[in-house]
């Protein structure tokens, strides 16, 4: 037998397209074309100078030490395959995976898997790193690029012939987020919720479950697996960003490009949208907007084939609901995803005789997956052993001061608290202050609104407490809840607050002007980015204006902005000299001059009822000496 080849390898994997509806067609004769699938297979590959390092029931996992030895072994076995009734789909897959005493090992792996999952039986996948290695005589097609499952990153795909077959089964028929890493475990409880979404007598299935058990990425994962089987769709909804449940069915309605029409109602306008729909939605964080359940969920389910999968920490409480409370990994599922966080941040990172203690670590956290990854991030500075110990005192230390919280949730914050604690000084005021933001914010407002320093927010971002996607940032919503906590006690809540509403009102009166333009799509982008952050801001001024509280000083020049203020200027009220720029219809201070009638979302909060505390009466003039139009009631 050929060794497995080093370095650079190609690899080739097989699997038969609808094996079950073969076995139950043909019944025993099914095993004779297996066998002869088989033959044909392994003559293919050796005949080409393949390695065959694994079989998975009909599946072949096979390494070349060339590309154009792979295509060609893929080439040959379809054109003997092409005349029986076994029609078998394949993927190729160029990278240079670690060589271990166990086999192969890498996302190299998964990427040849996710790769030949998309195709049909009798076509043969090609990556884009694979195509850059073969001569011109290939004849390949270009697919385009396509998101695959557990992939994080768009695939460019290319097809071995100029066969015509169906779409690839990939997710470009949704908006799931991608992927920030494979998922670990998981299979059983993937299985059996895919399952529930296929019977026709279930709409809505919850999942359930404390912060940090991994609700999110499991719906996520459930969603992809399911995207090939609903005609119109999977498409996925956060509600992390959004605490007014009135608030609800428009987010959804934007997600499907549903808009009101004469007068309906949003709602009915969403189910008579979706009535002959194939579709799935997948609604996360529902637990902090319930109220919205049954406006949202009972219009919807009437829809025959329409399907709601949601994740929430408590249930929704409707009749049509199935509740599915997710449990924590299992021991080796837990101990698995420990040893690929660590391996994340610290490349080589064995247990060398610490498989134990990696498990206790797991156990003392319950196994719960953001525990997990945050305490596997202490690898790069800490042994598995000093985690063990430092965890196991503070988790004491925690349970004993916050006894009156449920026993998971004590865990979870016991794991963020320890993780806090770890931080350097500049680090924990960051960590406090980012919370201000909702939805993510980029470098540049961090170091305007909270006088950010780049090395402390990668420090954060190393350390699992704030999340990197291109060039924003931001963080888990669990993660977040016990940073506005710190910033709560830092006494800097309302001065960061204001100054968070200054920068969203500089934002939106920069894009006043931009909106009808050649850039306006860039601007409605930018604003789009920074939605969550617009109605925070509204909503911050709607609160302070209500109370007839003043407002914060202004952010100083300077790039530590308001951390740089001498202590007496910040003690000295004032009121905000631009916020009613923030709602619409109102004068300008400055300028006396009326807005434009139109706002930056016209679902984001109600006007006030009364007159507020400090706002113009009815038929007051302005300074320009123009009657004040009175704001529209909404």
């Amino acid at each position: 037998m050929r060794e497995l080849p080093a370095g650079t390898v190609t690899f080739l994997f097989t699997d038969i397209e609808g094996p079950t509806r073969l076995l139950d067609e043909l019944g025993p004769a099914y095993h004779v074309l297996l066998a002869e699938h088989h033959r044909i297979l392994r003559e293919a590959i050796d005949h080409n100078g393949g390695v065959e390092f694994g079989t998975e029931g009909d599946a072949f996992f096979v390494a070349f030490e060339t590309a154009g030895s792979a295509v060609a072994a893929a080439g040959e076995a379809q054109r003997a395959l092409a005349a029986g009734r076994v029609r078998v789909r394949m993927g190729i897959h160029t990278g240079q995976p670690a060589l271990t005493p166990e086999g192969y090992v890498g996302m190299d792996l998964h990427r040849t898997a996710r790769i030949a999952s998309a195709g049909h039986g009798g076509q043969v996948l090609v990556s884009a790193t694979t195509r850059a290695l073969l001569d011109e005589a290939t004849v390949l097609r270009d697919l385009g690029e396509h998101r695959l499952k557990d992939l994080t990153e768009p695939e460019q795909l290319f097809q071995l012939g100029g066969h015509d077959f169906p779409p690839l089964k990939s997710l470009n028929n949704t908006n799931l987020p991608l992927a920030p890493s494979p998922l670990i475990g998981r299979r059983e409880e993937l299985e059996e919720l895919a399952a529930l979404l296929r019977r026709p007598d279930v709409r809505l299935v919850t999942v359930t479950g404390a912060g940090g058990t991994g609700k999110t990425r499991l719906a996520l994962a459930v969603g992809s697996e399911l995207v090939d089987e609903f005609r119109n769709g999977v498409f996925y909804v956060s509600l992390a960003a959004i605490a007014d449940p009135t608030l609800v069915v428009p987010a959804v309605a934007q997600t499907l490009g549903v808009k009101e029409h004469g007068g309906e109602p949003l709602d009915r306008a969403l189910a008579r949208a979706l009535e002959d729909k194939s579709l799935l939605l997948v609604v996360d964080n529902f637990e902090q907007v319930l109220d919205a359940a049954a406006q949202l969920c009972e219009p919807l389910v009437r829809s025959p084939h329409l399907r709601m999968l949601v994740t929430s920490r408590e249930p929704l409480h409707l009749r049509v609901e199935r509740e599915y409370a997710l449990p924590p990994l299992g021991s080796d599922d837990a101990l698995a995803l420990f040893l690929e966080r660590a391996r994340a941040v610290r490349s080589g990172f064995s247990l060398n005789g610490d498989a134990h203690v990696a498990r206790e670590i797991c156990d003392r956290l319950d196994r719960l997956p953001l525990a997990i990854e945050l305490a596997a991030a202490r690898v790069k500075v800490l042994s598995p052993p000093t985690i063990l110990a430092r965890l196991g005192q503070r988790l004491t230390l925690v349970a004993n001061r916050r006894s009156d919280l449920p026993a998971r949730q004590q865990t979870l914050r016991a794991t963020i608290e320890w993780s806090h604690d770890l931080l350097r000084e500049g680090e924990r005021e960051l960590f406090a202050r980012l919370a201000v933001f909702a939805g993510g914010w980029t470098l540049e407002a961090a170091e305007e609104v909270c006088a950010a320093h780049l090395d402390d927010l990668a420090s954060l971002v190393d350390k699992s407490l704030v999340r990197a996607d291109g060039d924003r940032f931001s963080m888990l919503e669990t993660i977040r809840e016990y940073a506005q906590e710190r910033l709560e006690a830092s006494g800097e809540a309302e001065r960061l607050r204001a100054v968070h509403a200054e920068q969203m009102t500089a934002l939106a009166e920069a894009a006043e002007g931009k909106l009808r333009g050649a850039e306006q799509l860039r601007w409605l982008q930018l604003l789009e980015a920074e939605h969550d952050n617009m109605r925070a801001a509204l909503a911050w001024a709607l609160a302070d204006l209500g109370r007839g509280a003043p407002a914060q000083p202004r952010r100083p020049a300077g790039p530590r902005g308001l951390a740089e203020q001498p202590r007496h200027r910040r003690a000295q009220p004032r009121r905000l000299r631009r916020r009613p720029c923030l709602f619409r219809g109102e004068p300008r201070a400055e300028t006396g001059a009326r807005r434009p009638d139109r706002h930056l979302d016209h679902d984001v909060l109600p006007r006030p009822s009364r007159r507020r505390r400090g706002a113009p009466r009815r038929g007051a003039r302005a300074p320009g000496g123009e009657p004040r139009a009175r704001p529209r009631a909404r």
